[in-house]
């Protein structure tokens, strides 16, 4: 008879790399929540800026994320066990017991350690997400019992494809030989050639992705293999809570750059559908496809791509103005200016926008801040802006469609009341419920904005728009004016253009 999930998660040992980072936490928090008769799960943690793993371990079951768990079943956090290692260090850096422990016991992985750094340097790249994810499959293939093991990849690892389906697309080099050429080559000659070795890609990250992909593909027939394919992953839809996010990453960060009215325009090509995730159906569709794989046991990897594809379309457009309406009712407390701006289409357009709304007034506001003796700080924000927005823009003004049968089947593999514990349905997602919760979100677990400072952000939000009403207003009297005092000045200089030109043409 199958099992059920929570059946088949009993008394399970398992092992997860990334536990720290977005998808992690909240996969971590799901695993302790509904599935709590699992035996262990290990988490693998290295030292960081200086903190021991121990203490990195302490911090995470400390986070927001886990606040309700920490209030109903405290003692669940029992079943966590740190493991000392590091996916940057041969054999993980791991103690010889921590290896055999894992080695007897380790049933179930869930791989998700990634560096999700776009501008990564290629060398850095390969040696996290490649050259990590091999020394993983490498210790699971000395496993005893495993029965599954779960590679997180990205829906954005073929950009070159308008449609993706749910398969193994062949690398355009041989994974590797990468990890070969990254380890004799020096940095100066493969910063030379590295646009022409990702040129397939549009970054660092899409072209590592891709080629793991082929890396953990090989293993397909030692041990049962899945990679799922979340899309961007954005902030929760139900659990742990509505609208947790905890970074600025993608569409987080474009949120609360507009609301505080530091980010104005955007290369963005306004009819295309957005194909973005929420971070607790990517953590629920890993239990499935856990759950999933072991139990069919097949001989080859197989793709998962955790999108919205056909079950929720909403266009570019419609995301923003439904964002700017919320930003609008639930202000931030803290920002240096009215929301405003809009999306172009055109790169041209934009790029004009850039210099009149971000570039010169930075300089604006530096300059005053110079005058006044102050720190200098708006220039260096709105390079680091337009970077950001130089990466994301890719994505934005490109469509794709994601195959997901094999991923919505999964529904029809688990019953009624599991079907709605591990959810992974979208089609039940209401859009404009679900990015108002985003914005509070944003607002409350980012920026550190308590609720009840609402009603004054909501008072500073008016004078802003006043504010802006009126400089706007200046603005364009100023123009006025001066197209008035200096309209014979115009009118020569048009007549000498014009004659000047006439007198070329003849």
């Amino acid at each position: 008879m199958t099992p059920s999930v929570r059946e088949f998660y009993k008394d399970k040992s398992i092992l997860i790399t990334g536990a720290t980072g977005f998808v992690g936490k909240v996969l971590v928090e799901k695993l302790l929540r509904d599935c709590s008769d699992l035996k262990v799960i290990y988490i693998l943690l290295r030292q960081k800026k200086g903190v021991p793993g121990e203490e990195r371990l302490k911090e995470l079951c400390s986070n927001k994320v886990f606040e309700l768990l920490q209030k109903k079943n405290p003692s669940i956090f029992s079943k966590l066990k740190f493991i000392s290692g590091d996916i940057l260090e041969e054999e993980l850096g791991l103690s010889n017991d921590d290896k055999q422990e894992l080695q007897r016991n380790c049933q179930i992985i869930f791989h998700s350690a990634a560096c999700v750094r776009f501008d990564q340097k290629l060398k850095d790249a390969v040696h996290m997400n490649t050259t990590g994810t091999l020394r993983v499959l490498n210790l699971a293939e000395t496993m005893d019992n495993l029965e599954a093991f779960v590679h997180l990849s990205t829906a954005y690892c073929r950009c070159d494809l308008d449609e993706l389906d749910e398969r193994l697309y062949p690398a355009v080099h041989k994974p590797r030989k990468i990890m070969d050429i990254v380890e004799w080559m020096d940095d100066e000659t493969l910063k030379h050639i590295e646009p022409k070795i990702i040129e397939s890609e549009p970054n660092t990250y899409s072209y590592t992705k891709a080629i793991t992909e082929d890396l953990v593909a090989e293993y397909g027939s030692k041990f049962p293999i899945a990679i799922g394919r979340p899309s961007i992953v954005t902030s929760a839809w139900k659990e742990p809570f509505p609208g947790w996010v905890d970074n600025l990453n993608g569409p987080t960060g474009l949120l609360i750059g507009s609301g505080k009215g530091v980010i104005r325009t955007m290369h963005c090509e306004p009819s295309y559908t957005a194909d973005a995730i929420p971070v607790d159906v990517v953590a629920n569709g890993c239990i499935l496809i856990a759950y999933a794989t072991a139990l069919d046991k097949a001989k080859e990897a197989q793709f998962f791509n955790i999108t919205l594809s056909d079950v929720q379309k909403m266009t570019w457009k419609e995301v923003i103005e439904t964002g700017e309406k919320w930003v609008n009712t639930y202000p931030f407390l803290i920002a240096l200016w009215y929301p405003g701006g809009t999306i172009k289409s055109y790169w041209f357009t934009h790029q004009l926008a850039v210099i009149f709304f971000h570039i010169l007034p930075a300089y604006i506001c530096d300059g005053l801040l110079f005058l006044l003796g102050k720190k200098t700080f708006m220039v260096n924000v709105q390079k680091r802006i337009g970077h950001g927005l130089g990466v994301l823009q890719y994505y934005t003004t490109k469509q794709w469609c994601f195959k997901n049968t094999r991923f919505l089947s999964l529904m029809n593999r688990v019953s009624e009341e599991e079907r709605e514990l591990f959810y992974i349905d979208v089609s039940k997602l209401d859009t404009e419920e679900y990015l108002k919760d985003y914005v509070l979100g944003a607002r409350h677990f980012v920026c550190k904005e308590d609720p009840s400072s609402l009603p004054r952000a909501r008072k500073l939000h008016t004078i802003r728009y006043v504010v802006d009403v009126i400089t706007k207003l200046l603005l364009v009297g100023l123009f006025c004016y001066l197209l008035y005092s200096y309209s014979d000045l115009f009118t020569s200089l048009v007549s000498y253009v014009d004659s000047s030109l006439r007198a070329i043409l003849s």
